[in-house]
């Protein structure tokens, strides 16, 4: 036998060896097959279906609870809107108002001896500064004769008389209504302050009223006139 016949024996054995190892090994590991019967498929596909049937309800039950929450969110919506409007009627004097508050009044102050001349209104610069020292003394709402002050108001004198917008002041006592926040701390100013001497000078008196824990201030019964605005289109989707 020569030397490369002896090669090729070798070789050969090497591989029906090889080959007889994997065959060995391969029937060492048998097939994994499903050795389940029918009864046990399906309870297993029961439990999946009702696994199923659980994540559907869960699913059903989130989006109910999303769509409550819109609703919800909505609804507020709709609350902070009008909440809102009712508080930017409030602040232009379009409802009544009750609140603790002062009552000032003016009257003539004549006595028996006088002789002159007698006013039958009151100046409107007067009356003017009379505003502004109770604004500055904090004053949220105001009315003169029933008539309530707002952002648009003038007092003016026209042909000698006194007018609050429209509404002439033509008769005493003329009553002034003021809600503030604090009533003691605005009827000690003006107590303390000399716009009671300036009214003097003009022949009328000036009273305040002690604190009062309810003063009623109708609503602005005038039209409100609005400048510079216009109208915004709706924008197109």
């Amino acid at each position: 036998m020569t030397r490369k016949t002896i090669w090729h024996f070798t070789f050969v054995s090497l591989i029906i060896g090889f080959m007889l190892a994997v065959q060995f090994q391969t029937s060492q590991e048998p097939d994994v097959r499903d050795t389940r019967d029918i009864w046990e498929i399906r309870r297993d596909l029961q439990k999946e279906q009702e696994l199923h049937k659980q994540l559907l309800n869960e699913i059903r039950k989130y989006e109910e609870t999303l769509e409550k929450y819109e609703q919800q969110r909505s609804e507020n919506k709709g609350a902070i809107l009008r909440q809102t409007v009712e508080e930017l009627k409030k602040e232009a004097g379009l409802t009544e108002v009750v609140g603790e508050g002062v009552v000032l009044y003016i009257e003539q102050m004549y006595d028996e001896s006088y002789v002159g001349p007698v006013s039958d209104t009151i100046s409107a610069d007067l009356l003017r500064r009379l505003i502004n020292e109770l604004n500055m003394y904090g004053a949220e709402h105001i009315s003169i004769a029933d008539q309530r002050l707002v952002n648009t108001t003038v007092i003016r004198d026209i042909n000698g008389v006194t007018k609050v917008d429209s509404y002439p002041l033509r008769s005493f006592p003329i009553e002034i209504k003021v809600i503030t926040p604090d009533a003691e701390k605005m009827y000690n100013r003006l107590k303390a302050s000399t716009i009671a001497d300036d009214f003097a000078l003009e022949n009328l008196l000036l009273t305040v009223s002690e604190p009062q824990q309810r003063v009623v201030i109708s609503p602005y019964d005038g039209a409100v006139r609005v400048k510079q605005m216009e109208a915004v289109e709706e924008a197109r989707r």
